[in-house]
């Protein structure tokens, strides 16, 4: 069930709830399915990359051609040859066999090595050459300590694609979401809100509860999360340091904190309050606490999301009778302006947000009695549904405009997905190993 499913406050939180109620009983890493992918893929090859001076742990724990390969398999856009397609496997700097390779599918070759430079510490090169031409198409060298071997393979992956598809990559990105252990018989259910690396990896966990945790919300510069806990018994918005951990209190006032969405400068939180009796729009502005409200209606107002340039917030509203996504005007001041509704086809939009390029929104509608995700192209009013799920929730853009990351459920158990946001390949599925997990939100780019 839905969250505008039920029209009133109180039976709305305890919907929210429920949606984490799961009955496994372990916490784990993310784990990566790759379902399918573009049917005009590309074909490239990913060469395993050499390591000088023998043998060291680093390389029996990070594959840096493997974690390549998987990052442009999951894009959808690329698939790269498996390691018995290979024809041989030349190391960067040697001589490579051309006419060889041109008997496989692939038009790219990636080759590179991995050599020890100091105590922990590595030189990472890579080459990617155009198998017909010849020519180098891009080379790259980073220095780096041992646990900064995947990020760099990722930083990889990035500038390939975008040479390749001259779109930047999101691969060298973050993922937020709240993972819900059942915790066996007789024990209390756990939530746990954590980060990992765009392929589930590198995971960290930010905090853990007893509690409902929910609506994790990254700061622009990626630094900080904000997100809802219930650990003190009712809803509370905390904002949250990465780096050191250190949280504050945002909003606890009465009834309902809900919802945080930061702005593009960082400065202001855009959340869903009661505090006045009814779930309505409001403003925080985070150095100061000072608080404006947005929407006045007799109607559920929440969901807020700012726009790219940050000068309108779209929100979802059942002022109209079923809930819908609406837009308005926002200025530097936190003054309301014009208002206008931007959904129409169906009876059940909600939970939208911005393209990066601010011409699209993604959302979650009601096909058939299914939820499923879906973009809306703003300047055209075109709605395309992207998935064929029944059970989607809390998309959320790549920082590219790429894919989409969203919740869905399995067999009954959450887990999450990511898809193109035409359409054009089958989503990739990231699920936990045990345990449910929702309430997704894809990073901003991270600095380098």
């Amino acid at each position: 069930m839905k969250l505008y499913s039920i029209k009133y406050l109180n039976t709305l939180l305890l919907i929210l709830i429920s949606l984490f109620i799961v009955s496994s009983q372990a916490y784990a890493v993310l784990e990566v399915e790759i379902k399918g992918g573009f049917q005009s893929a590309n074909p490239i090859a990913i060469v395993p990359f050499s390591w000088s001076q023998g043998y060291t742990s680093a390389k029996s724990n990070i594959d840096i051609a493997q974690i390549i390969r998987s990052d442009l398999a999951r894009s959808g856009l690329f698939s790269p040859l498996k390691l018995n397609q290979l024809p041989e496997r030349p190391a960067l700097g040697g001589n490579i066999n051309f006419e060889r390779w041109k008997n496989t599918d692939a038009e790219q070759l990636v080759i590179g090595n991995v050599t020890p430079v100091g105590q922990n510490l590595y030189e990472v090169k890579f080459q990617m050459l155009d198998i017909f031409s010849r020519k180098e198409m891009a080379a790259y060298r980073y220095t780096v300590k041992q646990q900064q071997l995947r990020r760099v393979a990722h930083q990889i992956s990035d500038k390939i694609y975008e040479k390749l598809t001259h779109s930047r990559g999101a691969f060298d990105t973050l993922i937020a979401y709240v993972v819900v252990n059942q915790g066996g018989t007789g024990k209390k259910r756990t939530y746990t809100l954590a980060v990992a690396d765009s392929d589930g990896f590198n995971e960290q966990v930010i905090l853990k509860s007893r509690q409902p945790i929910m609506s994790p919300s990254w700061s622009p510069n990626g630094k900080r999360l904000a997100y809802v806990s219930f650990e003190k018994g009712r809803s509370v918005i905390y904002l949250q340091e990465l780096k050191s951990g250190k949280r504050q209190v945002l909003a606890e006032f009465k009834g309902l904190n809900s919802a945080p969405a930061f702005s593009p400068d960082g400065k202001r939180l855009a959340l869903t309050l009661s505090k006045d009796g009814n779930s309505e729009i409001y403003i925080m502005y985070i150095a100061s606490g000072v608080l404006q409200r947005i929407t006045r209606q007799f109607s559920i107002d929440t969901e807020p999301s700012w726009s790219p340039d940050g000068r309108s917030l779209i929100f979802t509203s059942d002022r109209t009778g079923k809930p819908q996504i609406y837009q308005i005007a926002v200025n530097q001041q936190g003054k309301a302006g014009n208002l206008r509704r931007l959904t129409f086809e169906g009876d059940y939009n909600s939970n939208a947000s911005y393209s990066p390029d601010g011409k699209f929104i993604t959302l979650i509608t009601r096909v058939q009695g299914k939820y499923r995700v879906a973009t809306l192209e703003l300047a055209k009013g075109y709605l395309q549904v992207l998935t064929q799920s029944s059970l989607d929730e809390s998309p959320s853009y790549a920082p590219n405009g790429k894919m989409i990351l969203y919740a869905t459920e399995l067999h009954g158990k959450g887990i999450l997905e990511a898809v193109a946001v035409d359409g054009s390949n089958s989503p990739q599925r990231l699920q936990v190993l045990s345990g449910d997990v929702r309430e997704p939100a894809w990073s901003p780019y991270r600095s380098r």
